[in-house]
C-alpha cells in the first residue's frame, strides 16, 4: 500500500493501491506509522508524499472496512488509534515533508496532506472533505489543522458542504501552497533543494516551526558553533573570493 524509496537524501512515500483509489485501511495506517518511525530514524533530509498512480493522491479511509464499525466499539477505536498514528506520524517527522496532490484527495486523505509542511498540487487536483455526507465527523487535530490552513471560515465551508476544492482555489485559500502543471517534478526540484541545506539546521527550523520544545533559543543560539555552520560558512567565503 505505501511503498517507500531513498535517494539522494530524499525519502519518497508513494500511496500505491490503484484498485482501490488509494483507499487507506487499519493496517494501512499502521503501516505508514512504522514507516515514518524509520525515516525519523535515518539519513533521509526531506519526504515527499505522492501517489504512485495518476488521477487519484487517496479516496480516503477504506469504506468497505466501516460495516464493522458499525457494530464494534473496540473497532471504531481501533480505527480512530490507527488513523491517528499514520496521520501524526507524518506530521511527526523532524524533517521537511512536501505533500504531492494529483487528482482526488478525500475525507481522510485531506487530513493526510495537511500533515504535510507543504503541499504541491496539479490543476487537476480537487480536495473534499467528506464525512459528513456519510454521516460522520472529522477528527479534532485535523479540523484544527484545516482551520490553520485555511481559516475557520473556509474550513466549516468544507466540512459542512462536502463540496469539491480544485487546485487552484486550494492555493488561493491556502490549502495548498502551490499549483504547478506537473506537481512531482516540482516537487522533486523543490525536495532536492531542501535536501541540499545543512542537515541539522533543516531539523531546528522544522521544530522551530511546529513550536516543539522550551529549547529553541538555545539551538538558534547553538548553530552558530556547529560544524555544518563553520563548514558551510567557510565554503560561501571561499565560493566569494573566487567570484
Amino acid at each position: 500500500m505505501f511503498r517507500l524509496t531513498h535517494e539522494d537524501g530524499i525519502a519518497t512515500v508513494a500511496i500505491d493501491r490503484p484498485a482501490a483509489r488509494n483507499a487507506i485501511g487499519v493496517a494501512d495506517w499502521k503501516t505508514l506509522a512504522e514507516l515514518c518511525a524509520g525515516i525519523a530514524a535515518s539519513d533521509a533530509g526531506v519526504v515527499m508524499l505522492t501517489s504512485a498512480h495518476d488521477g487519484i493522491f487517496s479516496a480516503g479511509a477504506d469504506i468497505s472496512e466501516f460495516d464493522e464499525l458499525q457494530s464494534d466499539a473496540g473497532a471504531r477505536v481501533a480505527f480512530r488509534d490507527a488513523m491517528r498514528a499514520g496521520i501524526d506520524g507524518i506530521h511527526a517527522l523532524p524533517v521537511p515533508v512536501i505533500a504531492v496532490i494529483g487528482g482526488g484527495c478525500y475525507g481522510a486523505a485531506v487530513a493526510l496532506a495537511l500533515a504535510a509542511d507543504i503541499r504541491i498540487a496539479g490543476p487537476d487536483a480537487r480536495f473534499a472533505t467528506t464525512p459528513a455526507k456519510l454521516g460522520l465527523s472529522y477528527p479534532r487535530e485535523d479540523v484544527k489543522r484545516l482551520e490553520a490552513a485555511v481559516g475557520a471560515g473556509w474550513a466549516a465551508h468544507m466540512l459542512f458542504s462536502g463540496e469539491p476544492v480544485g487546485g487552484e482555489q486550494a492555493e488561493v485559500i491556502g490549502l495548498v501552497q502551490r499549483v504547478e502543471p506537473v506537481p512531482l517534478a516540482a516537487a522533486r526540484v523543490l525536495a532536492g533543494n531542501i535536501a541540499a541545506n545543512a542537515p541539522e539546521a533543516m531539523r531546528v527550523l522544522k521544530r522551530t516551526l511546529r513550536g516543539n520544545g522550551d529549547d529553541l533559543d538555545f539551538a538558534f543560539d547553538a548553530r552558530f558553533a556547529s560544524e555544518e555552520f563553520a563548514e558551510r560558512l567557510s565554503a560561501f567565503r571561499n565560493r566569494k573570493r573566487g567570484e
